[in-house]
């Protein structure tokens, strides 16, 4: 199957979903982006036009490609013809579910549904679905056109066959799939969102602040980005809703937000998307 011969569909046109959609355009792979919002539909042809020139300015995508067609729409039924579809909702497990549900009786047997969770076991999503076996995770990181890393989740009713599809797109958009088991959080976020939530903790104690706590990290242990400015990026909002899950479905409490957290989330500072979180971003590109 060539790129030409891939359609995606990306279910939400929010950060992620923007981002995901951006990616396969710049390999030519022609994307139906679907959301229910109005403004965010108006918005989203342009949102991906500026990130197409941004990764290709970066060197996250190839200038001379010829990008694939964006088609936005509220219709469900635009992804029947898609040859693997990516959900990329809010963080709720029961909209998730609902969604994952809605989509499994538009698509043909064998075409892979891929959720963009975070956390949400994906054997949990596939119990929603027409057909649990062609129910995967795929968790992007942001922006999913400058990191090539994707962690794949395979749940125990994931199909082979509905992987395989999968693996094969993601390695067409040269991306770098890593294969792991279900459970809540995979890898990465079970290490990453518990490590962002004690970080908040340190700072609500008075033990540091932001800058320091994220400054031992990038210039101790080598880390591109602090725990703290990586959970600005990913969204205060995000990471709250990531930490529940967690909570709910493991008990342990290293997983409950931070009272610092919590109050960052109610005040409206969620990170980079509103210019301030842990850090300050107003008048910063975002």
């Amino acid at each position: 199957m060539t790129q030409e011969e891939h359609r995606l569909a990306v279910l939400g046109a929010g950060t992620m979903g923007v981002g995901i959609a951006t990616l396969a355009i710049g390999y030519g792979v022609p994307v139906v982006l679907i959301d229910i919002d109005a403004d965010r539909r108006a918005e989203a042809p342009d949102k991906v036009r500026q990130q197409l020139r941004m990764a290709q300015f970066m060197g996250g995508l190839r200038r001379d490609a010829q990008a694939g067609p964006l088609t936005v729409t509220d219709s469900l039924d635009a992804v029947a013809e898609a040859t693997v579809v990516v959900e990329s909702i809010t963080e709720r497990p029961e909209w998730k579910a609902k969604l994952v549900a809605e989509v499994s009786t538009v698509l043909p047997a064998g075409t892979p549904v891929l959720t963009n969770t975070s956390g949400i076991p994906v054997d949990e999503l596939a119990g929603a679905a027409l057909r649990p076996e062609d129910v995967l995770g795929a968790h992007f990181m942001n922006p999913p056109y400058l990191i090539r890393a994707i962690e794949v989740v395979r749940g125990p009713r994931t199909a082979q066959a509905s992987l395989d599809t999968a693996l094969d797109l993601l390695t067409r958009l040269e991306r770098e799939p890593v294969v792991v088991g279900d459970g809540p959080g995979f890898v990465i976020n079970r290490v990453l969102q518990r490590m962002i939530n004690e970080a908040s903790r340190i700072v609500q104690d008075g033990i540091a602040n932001p800058a320091a706590v994220d400054a031992l990290f990038t210039g101790c242990l080598g880390h591109r980005t602090g725990p703290l400015a990586t959970g600005d990026l990913i969204g205060l909002d995000n990471v709250v809703d990531s930490l529940q899950v967690l909570l709910d479905r493991t008990g342990d409490e290293g997983y409950r937000p931070s009272e610092l957290l919590i109050d960052k989330v109610r005040a409206g500072d969620l990170g980079r998307k509103t210019g301030r979180g842990f850090h300050d971003y107003q008048g910063a590109q975002r």
